[in-house]
């Protein structure tokens, strides 16, 4: 029988997918035995507020031209297809029905899991997928945290935010590096986030 591609998940609003989602998914990919890794870019996190989110197609843009040069990233897309707001246990369900070569495998931050009790069916997510957590700066204990499918990694700590950027942009700071060149392009001509 043919073994599965490991492929991990990796749900953002990415407003904007920056450098420090690149070096988790890096991470990930090489450290941790995902063959390779999906930038799933949510429509609406029902747990966050909408207010400063840049439009589906633009976030989208944006991770592709992040990732279009390596070939263990993608992009995808799929929550923008499935009934709002989106929650993770049904994107989940429709992916591995659609993919069954695949195992998918979810990339969180700690920080999530103080609020995993809060998602659509945290207990069939745990039972059907592994989360591979990436450590986040002052996060607290979660009620899952000793889950079996819960799998710490020593992924390095990225305190970067894309809040940070554009909290930056709008002061007027030079946010280059902080984001992939073409990224930065792309948010420069377009004038985003400047109001």
């Amino acid at each position: 029988m043919k073994q599965k591609v490991k492929t991990g998940l990796f749900f953002g609003s990415f407003n904007p997918i920056h450098i420090g989602h690149l070096m988790i998914a890096s991470y990930m990919t090489e450290f941790t035995g995902l063959d390779n890794v999906w930038f799933v870019v949510s429509p609406q996190n029902p747990l966050k507020e909408k207010n400063s989110l840049l439009a589906d197609h633009h976030r989208l843009a944006l991770v592709n031209l992040a990732v279009e040069d390596d070939r263990r990233f993608k992009s995808n897309n799929i929550e923008f297809r499935l009934p709002r707001p989106s929650y993770t246990i049904d994107t989940l369900t429709y992916l591995s029905e659609k993919y069954p070569l695949k195992e998918f495998v979810l990339i969180a931050g700690s920080d999530s899991l103080t609020t995993f009790h809060k998602w659509k069916n945290p207990r069939s997510i745990l039972d059907q997928y592994k989360i591979y957590v990436y450590p986040r700066p002052e996060s607290s204990h979660g009620q899952f945290d000793d889950h079996p499918s819960v799998i710490r990694t020593n992924a390095p700590v990225i305190t970067i935010s894309s809040s940070f950027i554009r909290q930056g942009i709008k002061e007027g700071k030079n946010m280059r590096h902080f984001l992939p060149e073409k990224v930065w392009r792309y948010i420069d001509e377009m004038n985003f986030y400047k109001q």
